[in-house]
């Protein structure tokens, strides 16, 4: 990987591109920030550490920063564990967390972003410490009684606040699925299941990203272009989906989704471990350990989601065919950092992604509230001698989707870090960032900011329009793909079925998606989110069907309507996971939604002419 001084690309003054600058008199204040030469340096990667903290100016500082942080981390329990019990012990249980947090999160970044092996290599050993020690934490008997003596005094209880009762429940929801509950020996066996599993979790995600490779001599030479080379051999990376030739498209799909035996097993013991750790700690499987607390609530409700859904839209067919900025409020101030890592590195990962760094939270040591810090990570093509960076729709929906939600982040103003930002339920995590979605697909919206590179001119209605028209029936089509998916996560985390994921794959793919599967292809050790959603994939359905009742009633009239942005970001942002996500919902829509609106929502997703693209891929 080349050298980088910093995350955030800096466009450079080349004397052509200088002179196309020129003519453009009326760029937006969004596209003049995003073309505009910084005043100073980004101190991202800089002497004085990254992000600012003095110990990582060097790969080595990584695990002084831990030490650090696991020194105040025994302190912290021992406070907890002496204190009486009262809201102290909650902000004990926060500042432990939020320092553990500081570390783990910022470490979760540079592992997957840094130019230098060395700091990334740090970085993942760092993450895996913190983990380990926070698996540890979550089964420390002496530190759960501490906060059971306060939930069980019901005296104790009645004087908490609504945020600092619910942020004890939520710690204390995080010992019992950890199996606080258990006698010492299955509580050391949990332990370790857990171990194990960060182990599992780091090695499936960093081998679903791996490329795979092919003898130079076995594709026709006029395509090796289309992929990196590798001496005698080509990598696959991905699977060209964009790539206009059906050839290199296929290439791709059977090479790049080729089985890896080992990661075949990591995936087939992860799964296990999984159930094992469920079924040890009192749940009927996985899947039910990981939606306690959602929205959702049981995976009977997810599959009822996902197979309403499938069968309206398949009663349809059957019917059709027998850079570093600072986010500062107008009169609040300061509100917290964005980081930009905008554009592609070399081994840089083809994911957009939005980090935490450091949580918002109100600090009483300093009578402060700690400013929430976050990077949003794209890979956007470098600009030419000719040409600025040129967003293609999807990209700029990309850019729109990421900063939803770093928006839940900077807008957050929780009292504690455990439930800022987007620290919350996972299947309403994702409604900030697909609300977004349709900002971006709004003229209304676009003609905001959007202009021709070259002449300054705002695009015309019309295109915009199309480009509309055309994302929303090719988001229908992928709704049916997201089904297939949610779905193929839950019976993954259901009970043992004894037969290989690739049998699975194949059952599900036939039943819910349609297309035939291709032989010796395994899709689903590319399915990273496996690890970060396991079992809870169905979010980004129940997301959306969320965002399509917000946007639909309260900002489909006027997008920039500044009353319904305020009561959006009182009602659904501010409360990070504080307050249950049904009740922020229901603050915003005025009402209470079934699961049966959830899937009127989905299903008014699929725009009129659906129907034209279910004849024509029909036909």
């Amino acid at each position: 990987m080349s050298a980088c001084k910093r995350l955030l690309y800096v466009v450079k003054h080349r004397s052509l591109w200088a002179q196309v600058r020129r003519n453009v008199t009326t760029w937006s204040p969004v596209g003049a920030a995003f073309n505009a030469k910084p005043h100073r340096r980004l101190d991202l990667f800089e002497k004085n550490g990254l992000f600012g903290v003095p110990e990582l100016s060097c790969p080595a500082g990584f695990q002084a920063a831990a030490k650090t942080a696991l020194k105040n981390t025994q302190r912290l329990v021992e406070k907890a564990c002496s204190s009486p019990p009262g809201a102290e012990t909650v902000e004990c249980f926060d500042q432990l967390s939020d320092g553990l947090c500081k570390v783990a999160d910022l470490a979760d970044f540079i592992k997957v972003a840094h130019p230098d092996p060395a700091f990334r290599e740090a970085a993942e050993k760092t993450c895996v410490d913190i983990g380990t020690v926070v698996e540890k934490l979550n089964t420390n008997v002496e530190l759960c009684k501490s906060l059971k003596n306060l939930l069980d005094n019901p005296n104790i209880v009645a004087q908490l606040d609504p945020d600092t009762r619910r942020v004890a429940e939520l710690f204390m929801f995080d010992f019992e699925i950890s199996g606080i509950h258990l006698d010492d020996k299955l509580r050391k066996e949990a332990v370790g299941l857990h171990v194990k599993l960060l182990d599992l979790n780091n090695e499936f995600l960093v081998g679903s990203h791996m490329p795979n490779r092919i003898a130079r001599s076995a594709i026709p030479e006029h395509l090796h272009l289309h992929f990196a080379s590798e001496g005698s051999f080509i990598q696959v990376g991905g699977l060209h989906a964009d790539s206009p030739d059906d050839l290199v498209r296929e290439i791709a799909y059977r090479i790049y989704l080729y089985p890896n035996a080992d990661l075949m097993n990591c995936l087939e013991e992860l799964l296990k471990c999984r159930h094992k750790l469920a079924k040890l700690v009192g749940y009927e499987s996985y899947g039910h350990r990981a939606l306690k607390g959602t929205m959702a609530k049981t995976p009977g409700q997810c599959i009822s989601l996902t197979a309403n859904d499938f069968k309206m839209m398949r009663d349809m067919k059957k019917k059709l065919n027998p850079r570093n900025a600072a986010v500062v409020h107008e009169t609040e101030g300061l509100l917290g950092y964005i980081y930009c890592d905008f554009f592609h590195r070399s081994d840089k990962p083809h994911q957009d992604c939005h980090f935490t760094i450091r949580g918002g939270r109100w600090c009483q040591e300093t009578s402060q509230y700690q400013l929430p810090v976050v990077v949003l990570m794209l890979s956007l093509p470098h600009p030419s001698k000719s040409a600025p960076t040129l967003l293609t729709p999807g990209m700029m929906e990309n850019l729109f989707h990421e900063m939803g939600h770093a928006m839940h982040s900077m807008l957050g103003r929780t009292r504690y870090q455990h439930v800022t930002g987007t620290r919350c339920s996972t299947d309403f995590a994702e409604v900030p960032s697909i609300l977004m979605e349709y900002f971006a697909t709004d003229y209304r919206v676009i003609s905001q900011f959007a202009r021709h590179y070259e002449t300054g001119q705002p695009l015309p209605e019309s295109m915009v329009a199309r480009l509309c028209e055309s994302k929303k029936v090719c988001g229908a089509a992928d709704t049916q793909l997201q089904i297939f998916y949610a779905v193929l996560d839950q019976i993954y985390h259901s009970k043992p079925h004894n037969r290989s994921t690739t049998d699975i794959l194949k059952d599900m793919q036939q039943k819910f998606y349609g297309l035939p599967y291709t032989p010796n292809t395994a899709w689903q050790l590319r399915f990273s989110h496996l690890i970060g959603y396991g079992a809870k994939y169905y979010s980004y359905l129940m997301s959306r069907a969320v965002a399509s009742m917000v946007w639909k009633q309260c900002f489909v009239q006027d997008p920039l309507n500044r009353d319904m942005g305020e009561r959006y970001r009182r009602e659904m942002l501010a409360h990070g996971g504080a307050k249950e996500p049904m009740l922020m919902v229901e603050g915003m829509l005025q009402r209470r939604p079934t699961i049966e609106d959830f899937v009127d929502a989905l299903v008014s997703e699929l725009n009129p002419n659906f129907e034209t693209f279910i004849m024509d891929s029909e036909s």
